[in-house]
């Protein structure tokens, strides 16, 4: 009985030893998925701020140069609008890499209208986002930075264009035409914030002529086919 008792004793703490071992292994796993996961947040957060960004910056500082020795007070506001830039895009890092970065679909229009004009694009953009639910205003935000970050970098669009519903969200520009399908950082990343929301970006060639850059999620409760 004793050496049964022993025995059973020493099974029992050889697999709780077991168990304790698997489970640390368990849990090293998960902080290095989460140490993973938070440094391709990071990654992915800092190619688009910085890729809007540090492009209008370039837009403002090419238009400066320009005016420079023809129109030295308006030089002068470009000049300090590409300060005014770098100082947001600083911020917007810092943002990022601490967790508590924040698009404002409102602030992407009003900035898109800047750029654009600043490039001599016509920009056709919304007056009101109120029929966009709130929760899905942060990710078209990052929708509209995206669309005209390449339309600015890569169309030579005469005009863009940005329509707004409940459910989507859509750029549009007359630009050359480009490649279909989500290449590109930007737009991978624009496809994995659409998945996480249960929606789904289409990027490609628009029949009309140019470049489209669609995101769609499901119609909210409340919302009937007709609204969207």
């Amino acid at each position: 009985g004793s050496v049964a008792l022993g025995s059973l004793a020493a099974f029992g703490f050889m697999a709780l030893l077991r168990r304790t071992i698997e489970l640390r292994e368990a849990q090293q796993e998960v902080s290095r998925l989460a140490a993973e996961r938070e440094r391709m947040r990071i990654a992915r957060d800092l190619h688009d701020l910085l890729g809007h960004s540090l492009t209008a910056v370039t837009v403002k500082a090419q238009l400066a140069g320009r005016l420079v020795g023809h129109d030295d007070a308006r030089a002068a506001e470009e000049m300090h609008a590409v300060e005014r830039l770098s100082r947001q895009a600083l911020g917007d890092v810092r943002a990022a890499v601490a967790g508590y970065r924040e698009v404002s679909l409102a602030v992407e229009l009003a900035t898109a209208r800047e750029v654009l004009g600043a490039v001599g694009m016509s920009a056709d953009l919304p007056r009101a986002v109120d029929e966009v639910p709130a929760e899905l205003r942060e990710l078209f935000g990052w929708a509209v930075r995206e669309g005209v970050t390449n339309a600015v970098r890569h169309s030579g669009a005469h005009r863009v264009r940005v329509q707004v519903s409940p459910t989507r969200v859509e750029v549009t520009d007359d630009g050359q035409r480009r490649s279909a399908g989500i290449a590109g950082s930007g737009l991978a990343g624009l496809a994995e914030r659409a998945a996480a929301a249960g929606g789904q970006l289409e990027a490609g060639p628009d029949p009309g002529g140019g470049f489209r850059l669609r995101l769609t999620v499901p119609s909210p409760a409340g919302v009937s086919a007709g609204e969207r």
